[in-house]
C-alpha cells in the first residue's frame, strides 16, 4: 500500500495519495489499537501506544506521509516479533523432540529392561544402541565410543570417547552399541538443564523487551505532555503531531525483537 501512495505522489496525484495514505493509516491504527486495548485489559503495556497516539494526530493533521513511516516501523516491529516467537517456539521443539522418553536398563545377568527415562537413578547400567540418544549424563563402559555432541555443543564433528569417558545427555550414539553407566537423574542431567533454561528464556523475553514495557506508560505521558505544551504555546495542533512523531520510539520498536531473535 506504501508504494502505491508513492507511485500515486511522484505521479502529481498529491490528493489521492494523501487520501489513500491516511484511509490506510487511519486503519492500521483502528486494527492496531484493538489489540493494544486487549492486551492493556490483561495487564500488558506495550511502546507501541505512543506510536499509535503519533499515527493518529499526523492523519488529524494532514501529515501523511509521517504516519506511514510510523505503521511501517510499527508493522514491521510486529513482524520481527512473531518471527523471533516462531524462532522460539522450533528451538524449543527441536530440544523437546530429542529427548528420549525410555531407555535400555541392563539387569542382573545382562537382561534388557525398558523403562521410562524418568525411572533411572545414578548408579543404572543402560544399553545405547546404535544412533540412539543418551537419556542421561554417565561414565562409558564400554571400550570406546563415538557420539554426536552437535545438539550440545554445537561441535558438528563426533567426539570419539573411551571407558570412564563423561557421556552427555541429550548426544547421540554412533554406529556401535555401547554401555554407560547413569552418573544423574534425567531431570537433574545435562540436557534437562539446556531445555528447562530456553524454555525460561522464551518465557521472559530479552532484557530490553521487559525494559522497554516497563517505561512505556510514563514514556507514553511525558511525550503527550510535551507535545500538549508544544501545542500550546505555538497555538498550532501539528506541533503537537511533530513532538509524537520525534517521541515515537520507532528504533526501540524495531530493535527490542530483534534483540530478542538473535538471543
Amino acid at each position: 500500500m506504501g508504494g502505491v501512495v508513492l507511485m500515486l505522489w511522484v505521479l502529481g496525484h498529491q490528493g489521492r495519495a494523501q487520501v489513500l495514505g491516511s484511509v490506510f493509516a487511519g486503519a492500521a491504527a483502528v486494527q492496531r489499537g484493538a489489540v493494544m486495548i486487549r492486551d492493556m485489559v490483561h495487564g500488558r503495556w506495550g511502546v507501541d501506544i505512543l506510536a499509535l497516539t503519533a499515527i493518529v494526530s499526523t492523519v488529524a493533521v494532514g501529515e501523511y506521509i509521517a504516519a506511514l513511516i510510523v505503521v511501517l516501523m510499527l508493522y514491521g516491529g510486529s513482524a520481527l516479533e512473531d518471527y523471533a516467537t516462531a524462532r522460539a517456539k522450533g528451538e524449543l521443539s527441536a530440544l523437546l523432540d530429542r529427548v528420549p522418553q525410555t531407555a535400555h536398563r541392563e539387569q542382573p545377568g545382562g537382561k534388557l529392561e525398558d523403562v521410562a527415562a524418568t525411572q533411572i537413578v545414578p548408579g543404572d547400567v543402560l544399553v545405547l544402541r546404535p544412533a540412539e540418544v543418551v537419556p542421561v549424563d554417565g561414565r562409558l563402559l564400554s571400550a570406546a565410543g563415538s557420539f554426536d555432541e552437535s545438539a550440545i555443543t554445537g561441535e558438528s564433528l563426533p567426539v570419539e570417547l573411551v571407558r570412564g569417558g563423561s557421556v552427555l545427555s541429550g548426544s547421540g550414539n554412533g554406529a556401535a552399541a555401547v554401555r554407560l553407566a547413569a552418573t544423574a537423574a534425567a531431570e537433574h542431567s545435562q540436557y534437562s538443564r539446556i531445555v528447562a533454561l530456553v524454555r525460561d528464556a522464551a518465557a521472559s523475553g530479552a532484557p530490553v523487551v521487559r525494559l522497554a514495557d516497563r517505561y512505556a506508560v510514563p514514556f507514553t505521558v511525558l511525550g503527550l505532555v510535551l507535545g500538549g505544551v508544544a501545542w500550546l504555546i505555538s497555538g498550532q495542533a501539528l506541533r503537537f503531531a511533530e513532538v509524537l512523531v520525534v517521541a515515537t520510539p520507532c528504533p526501540l520498536l524495531i530493535a527490542a525483537p530483534w534483540h530478542f531473535s538473535a538471543a
